[in-house]
């Protein structure tokens, strides 16, 4: 007899573990599709793209906000551009979260709180894809910095949208 236990009992912990990777694989694969349902469906419905110009209008203010405050802070005192991006992100969210909240999705009756912190972690990672675009367009490609942001808030956009539609301010964001 093995430490382990009888022989048999390693080949049938291993298939064990085996169907739990497919039934996580199989999971993934649900979840996934039926996200991309929902997103397919949801473009079905005229409500669904007033959100989505009421969301860009939003955007357009933070993001406007975003490269004054981002101005200011790197030509005026000078601070280090992506010390600047984050500062400048976080007045902008704040602004972009109360105006989201009350007329893009009207998601008065949640809970300010649980919504704050999912727009909040649905802002972090669209700002982690800003940081990246930042960097690649100031540090390899050799652009300025302020339309290097700008075009890095653009890119960041579509993960905010989705993430705070579906998630922050869904059914289940409520």
């Amino acid at each position: 007899m093995t430490p382990q236990g009888q022989p048999g009992q390693a080949v049938e912990r291993a298939a064990r573990r085996g169907a739990r990777a497919k039934d996580a694989s199989a999971r993934a694969a649900d979840w996934t599709w039926g996200m991309v349902r929902r997103i397919h469906l949801g473009t079905r419905k005229p409500g669904n793209w007033m959100q989505l110009f009421k969301f860009g209008v939003v955007g357009v203010s933070g993001y406007v906000i975003n490269l004054i405050v981002f101005a200011l802070l790197t030509q005026s005192f000078g601070v280090y551009y992506a010390l600047a991006a984050v500062a400048s992100f976080c007045v902008a969210v704040s602004n972009n979260f109360l105006l989201n909240r009350h007329w893009t999705f009207r998601a008065t009756e949640g809970h300010a709180g649980f919504q704050a912190m999912r727009f909040f972690m649905v802002s972090l990672l669209a700002l982690g894809v800003n940081l990246v675009f930042l960097y690649l367009l100031v540090d390899v490609a050799s652009a300025p910095e302020l339309p290097a942001q700008a075009l890095a808030v653009a890119g960041a956009m579509p993960f905010n949208f989705l993430g705070n539609k579906l998630w922050t301010f869904g059914a289940d964001g409520r």
